[in-house]
């Protein structure tokens, strides 16, 4: 599917799912940014932004777009930051970014450069902190790539986020994707693309499809590229396209999010996330709570999120306080059962490891379901039990009691 054309001359009209990505967008690289400068001692960080489908960053309405939600986010925080730290009586964070645009209408990136200009001219004004290098393409992304990454590869900078809010599908291949995951250890991916035009992508009467597709695959993709805009409105319709979308991604990233941006008349836009640490996915799940009904997931609702058939079970979650109240039920069962896989021991580092790789949970309600589980302690690195959620630490291990109400995973009662 080919990129939608914005007549950026005339001012292009931010639609209503844009909106809702830009406000998980912004908080999450809010986040993002407060989460990797926490270490006390740490007087600079450096990082590369890399904006596919920057668009001119502003609309008709007046609102940002990406590249200026990244330039406004980044001064706000390094401000924010700095008087934290000032308070405490701590030396200031100095925050270097390489920031790379690219689309490939030259006519957004010319207006690009008009409506950068005054807010990078601003900081180098205000923010001492703050250094920004902004260096512009205007290519296909995945012909722009290989510059791209030589360009990130020379500035020895393994701190990169990649923002790809394309139209359609097609436009990036998973192949980029793998490569990007597996080319810079803090690496991520914020991924927005049409569900309907990724279900053509991966049709079995597509020639260019060149992914190898079991035959039970194969049938969902035609029964979903069957779909009315009336079956699309179904949360199992939801749930199956979850499904599908996960086991054809989760491959690209040792975490992937893949829940779609919340629309009642029918789940059409996908917005996922890619991580190499599970702390990342940690952090954007908690995001998601932070702006509820932005996005939705149709399944369970644990730690196993999408280990269900959503034809016969599976509920609609919005990352709101009725996701959170479901949530916790399934997460006081299916705690206990990750530790007792392991054996009867788990760290807490681990455990996050496996949990991240596929729930939806916000991490106070898996802190405070550790905690209130009769079945399950959890120790400091002393032996010491604690009991406050929000005390628990990486270091910290999760042991199941001696006389707990499971049973062997092998079938056999426990003594």
């Amino acid at each position: 599917m080919a990129k939608k054309e914005y007549d950026w001359d005339n001012g292009a009209k931010l639609e209503d799912h844009t909106k809702k990505k830009h406000e998980i967008l912004k908080e999450y690289f809010r986040q993002y940014l407060i989460t990797r400068c926490k270490i006390p001692q740490m007087e600079k960080f450096r990082l590369a932004i890399v904006d596919g489908f920057s668009g001119a960053g502003q609309y008709s309405c007046g609102e940002f777009g990406s590249p200026l939600i990244f330039i406004h986010t980044l001064n706000e925080v390094v401000q924010e930051i700095n008087l934290s730290r000032t308070d405490k009586g701590m030396k200031p964070i100095f925050i270097e970014c390489l920031l790379m645009l690219n689309d490939a209408d030259p006519t957004a990136i010319q207006h690009l450069k008009v409506n950068v200009a005054p807010y990078l001219a601003g900081i180098v004004a205000e923010n001492p902190n703050l250094n920004i290098h902004v260096e512009y393409f205007h290519s296909k992304f995945e012909d722009v790539y290989p510059e791209i990454k030589q360009r990130l590869t020379a500035a020895r900078c393994s701190n990169v986020l990649f923002n790809l809010d394309q139209c359609g599908y097609s436009q990036i291949k998973t192949t980029i994707l793998r490569d990007i995951m597996t080319s810079w250890k803090s690496a991520e991916i914020i991924l927005t693309f049409m569900i309907k035009s990724l279900l053509t992508y991966l049709s079995p009467s597509n020639e260019n499809n060149a992914v190898p597709l079991e035959d039970n695959v194969k049938a969902q993709i035609q029964d979903l590229l069957q779909s009315s805009d009336g079956v699309i409105s179904k949360p199992d319709w939801l749930g199956k396209t979850e499904q599908l979308v996960f086991e054809y991604l989760k491959a690209c990233a040792p975490y992937v999010s893949p829940f779609s941006i919340n629309n009642p008349h029918g789940w059409q836009y996908w917005l996922m996330h890619f991580a190499n640490a599970h702390r990342a996915r940690q952090v954007y799940n908690n995001v998601l709570y932070e702006n509820e009904n932005a996005q939705a997931h149709f399944g369970r609702s644990g730690l196993k999120m999408l280990s269900y058939d959503p034809s016969k079970e599976g509920q609609l979650f919005l990352f709101n306080q009725s996701a959170r109240d479901s949530s916790k039920e399934e997460l006081y069962d299916d705690i206990p059962r990750v530790i007792s896989d392991a054996g009867d021991v788990l760290s807490i580092e681990d455990f996050y490891k496996t949990a991240y790789s596929e729930t939806a949970a916000h991490s106070d309600d898996i802190h405070e379901m550790m905690i209130e589980n009769p079945d399950v302690e959890v120790l400091t690195e002393a032996g010491r039990e604690r009991r406050k959620p929000n005390t628990i630490k990486p270091t910290d291990t999760l042991k199941l009691k001696g006389q707990t109400s499971f049973y062997s995973l092998l079938g056999f009662p426990k003594k």
